[in-house]
């Protein structure tokens, strides 16, 4: 799990092994993301753009760069919450993520990262 607070902007990431879209003998390990994006603070703020930074068990770095997230760019006005699901496949039975969503304030136009801190992506006994 990850939990990170940027400007007021709290993002919370809770990673799951898919078990039944996986294919270890094939190399091929599916993982699930569940995110809350969440305004703590004063500002109405819009996600413009996502930055993942996808490092597998062997250290093979893959960076992933797109606008919004699954198809969109929430406006969250303070107390508001967006939450979505994603996926990850990965070559290896663990590894990590970690990035950042580019945000801007509404008011202001001012343009800022909410960061994501890493957190791991693991099949189950992957880690003993």
């Amino acid at each position: 799990m990850s939990d990170t607070l940027t400007q007021g902007i709290r993002i919370i990431v809770r990673p799951q092994y898919v078990a039944d879209q996986s294919d270890p003998a094939a190399n091929h390990w599916l993982f699930a993301y569940h995110i809350t994006i969440r305004n703590e603070g004063e500002r109405t703020v819009q996600l413009l753009s996502r930055h993942w930074v996808i490092t597998n068990g062997e250290g093979h770095v893959e960076e992933v760069r797109g606008p919004g997230v699954v198809g969109y760019q929430p406006v969250l006005q303070p107390g508001e919450q967006f939450q979505y699901t994603s996926g990850c496949p990965l070559g290896t039975p663990v590894g990590t993520m970690h990035g950042e969503f580019n945000m801007v304030v509404s008011e202001t136009s001012e343009s800022f990262d909410a960061m994501i801190n890493p957190f791991t992506l693991a099949a189950p006994r992957a880690l003993n």
